[in-house]
């Protein structure tokens, strides 16, 4: 494929991207400075104290879930990945795993980290929902490209892992529609904030998937007569 044939990527598809590196920024800079925190033996706040006991489990997540949220971000640029598939295959890969680092850290971290406040059982229960349900679809989607071949399901999967990854930058959103609306801060509050942060992400990545085949659809004919139209 040349320069002049290989498809273009729309610009709604560049500002999707911006959209997604913008949403990582706000988790990304306070992970940062909890890394730092960590490095100087500087709490960020009171409740980060407990991390210092065993920082590794808060360090693999935050390094992790940068590269993640950063690198694949552009696994779901239409042109980029037709571009430089190699790139995108291998990526894919490594992305994978670092999605499950993300994930079972996470977990880690809910099941053995000493409780933060307002955090109960509800809690609790909302992110290990949420945070199975990332390694679910990071398996199955690396399932379904590996075995069946179904590239369909397989960037379905994909979309919903990164979208519950994903689900740190709009909770940042939604912790501040929490405030203004409660106040002081619930265990139930605390719980809605988060979990309507990840359905949030969730019901986005689902509207995305339902335009895949029609996406798919749309290429096709676009590329068919391309073709027609060189000959």
């Amino acid at each position: 494929m040349t320069a002049e044939t290989a498809p273009k990527t729309k610009p709604t598809t560049w500002l999707t991207l911006a959209g997604l590196l913008l949403l990582s920024t706000v988790p990304l800079i306070f992970g940062a400075l909890r890394l730092q925190a960590l490095a100087t033996g500087t709490p960020l706040t009171p409740n980060d104290a407990r991390f210092f006991a065993s920082p590794l489990p808060v360090i693999i997540h935050i390094v992790s879930a940068a590269g993640y949220a950063l690198a694949g971000a552009f696994q779901f640029v239409t042109g980029y990945r037709r571009r430089w598939f190699g790139w995108h295959r291998a990526a894919g890969r490594v992305l994978t795993v670092g999605g499950l680092l993300v994930a079972l850290s996470g977990l880690w971290m809910t099941l053995f980290y000493l409780p933060s406040p307002n955090s109960g059982g509800l809690v609790y229960a909302v992110r290990l929902v949420f945070g199975s349900g990332m390694v679910v679809s990071l398996w199955l989607g690396f399932d379904a490209i590996l075995r069946r071949r179904a590239v369909l399901d397989h960037r379905a999967w994909m979309l919903r892992a990164y979208a519950l990854a994903m689900g740190a930058g709009t909770q940042v959103l939604t912790g501040i529609v929490e405030s203004l609306l409660v106040g002081q801060q619930t265990e139930l509050s605390r719980a809605l904030a988060l979990g309507a942060g990840w359905i949030i992400n969730l019901a986005v990545a689902e509207w995305a998937i339902r335009r895949l085949p029609a996406q798919r659809a749309r290429t096709t004919a676009a590329n068919a007569l391309a073709l027609k139209a060189e000959r």
